[in-house]
Formats: C-alpha cells, sequence, structure tokens
C-alpha cells in the first residue's frame, strides 16, 4: 500500500490548530501556577509534625498519585457539581483536575528536594548564629532548587502531555481541534503528525529553557551562600 502524505489538507485548517494550541497552553500555564501553589502548601503541611495538617496532606496526595488522571477529569466536570451544585465548564474542570493531581505530585518534589538536605548543614548553619529564615535562603534552597528542578521540570512536561485529556471534556484543546480537522480532512496521519510535532517542539523548547535555569541556579547556589 503506498499512502501519499499530504500537509496541504492539515495547512488549510492550521488556524484551528492554532486556536487549539493556545487553548492547550492556557490549561497548562494556570494550571502548573495553581498547581505549584496547592504543592507548596502540601509540602509545607507534610513537613510539619502536627498529625491534623500531615495526615490530611498525605492522604490527598496518595490519592492522586494512585489513580487515574482521567478519572479527575471526570469526577471534576461530571461528579463535583452534583456534590457541589454548581456548574463547570470544560476549561475549568480541566484546570481543577491537572492543578489537584499536579499540586499532589509537586508536593513530592518539593519535600523531597527539603529533605534532601543533609541535618548537619542546619545545624551548621546555626551554629554559625544563622537565623531559620538565613538558613533557609543561604544554605537550604539553593540546594535543594537545583536539586528539585529536574523532576519539577519533568511532572510539567507530563502535565503538559496530560492536557490532551481535556478533549474527552470537550474542551477546544489542541487534541480536541485535531479531532475536528480530522473529521473534515479524513487525514488521521497528518493531523495526528502534526499534533505529535508541535507538542514535541513545545517540550523541547522547554527541555532547553530548563537547562539554562539550571546553569543559573549552579551560579547563584555559591553566591547565596556567602
Amino acid at each position: 500500500m503506498n499512502y501519499e502524505w499530504d500537509f496541504g489538507a492539515v495547512w488549510a485548517y492550521r488556524q484551528m490548530l492554532l486556536t487549539g494550541t493556545l487553548g492547550t497552553l492556557q490549561v497548562a500555564v494556570v494550571a502548573i501556577a495553581a498547581g505549584i501553589l496547592i504543592g507548596v502548601c502540601l509540602a509545607t503541611m507534610r513537613l510539619t509534625h502536627k498529625p491534623w495538617l500531615n495526615y490530611p496532606a498525605l492522604w490527598f496526595t496518595e490519592w492522586y498519585r494512585n489513580t487515574p488522571p482521567i478519572v479527575h477529569f471526570f469526577w471534576a466536570f461530571y461528579a463535583l457539581p452534583v456534590v457541589l451544585k454548581i456548574s463547570l465548564d470544560p476549561y475549568t474542570a480541566a484546570v481543577l483536575a491537572l492543578s489537584t493531581q499536579s499540586g499532589a505530585f509537586y508536593a513530592e518534589v518539593f519535600r523531597g528536594g527539603v529533605l534532601s538536605i543533609e541535618r548537619g548543614q542546619w545545624e551548621g548553619a546555626r551554629a554559625l548564629g544563622m537565623r531559620s529564615s538565613q538558613v533557609l535562603r543561604r544554605v537550604v534552597l539553593p540546594q535543594a532548587a537545583q536539586r528539585m528542578l529536574p523532576p519539577f521540570m519533568e511532572r510539567s512536561f507530563e502535565l503538559i502531555k496530560t492536557t490532551a485529556l481535556a478533549s474527552t471534556l470537550a474542551y477546544s484543546d489542541l487534541l480536541y481541534q485535531a479531532m475536528q480537522v480530522n473529521t473534515i480532512t479524513f487525514r488521521p496521519l497528518e493531523v495526528y503528525t502534526a499534533v505529535a510535532a508541535i507538542f514535541f517542539i513545545a517540550l523541547c523548547a522547554l527541555s532547553l529553557g530548563a537547562h539554562q535555569v539550571e546553569r543559573l541556579l549552579a551560579r547563584w547556589a555559591p553566591l547565596a551562600a556567602r
């Protein structure tokens, strides 16, 4: 079977794919920002020795880490409105599902980064007369940030790829728009190859940016310790 590739049909509907790409970026950016806030709160709760803070954060984290992402989308869109007697549009439900799920993963990244700093460094800094805020700023955070960046970026990449599940809620993301284009053109090979290429280019660009941030953190760490 000789298949003749024809990306011209896809190019004719590039505006639809652009709209979907912007929709995907909108969900991803908001979900990452909200996920970071949730993750910081959960990590702080997990690092305390108070059970009434530690256990709820632990169960929240484990729930999202051990259930499928698509269930979070369906629950946010179909079940949560029934429980709270509210109405959620696909965009809001997608952001809610992604941000809470990623917040649980970010929490473990942040907690692991802080716990990775040896206790002796905390004690040594305090022995030099540093206050707790100085220990965090000069000793702990510079090292923890370097260690947290790779898993943080990996989780962010997974979040961006998981945005494709928003199409199951009829949200106008890249995959949803691609499905519409495929319905019109009947060119699935070209349409979904284009979708894969868009995700590949976007994530490669983010990966290069992450490497630059790593270099900056490597230079900042010794400066912050002075």
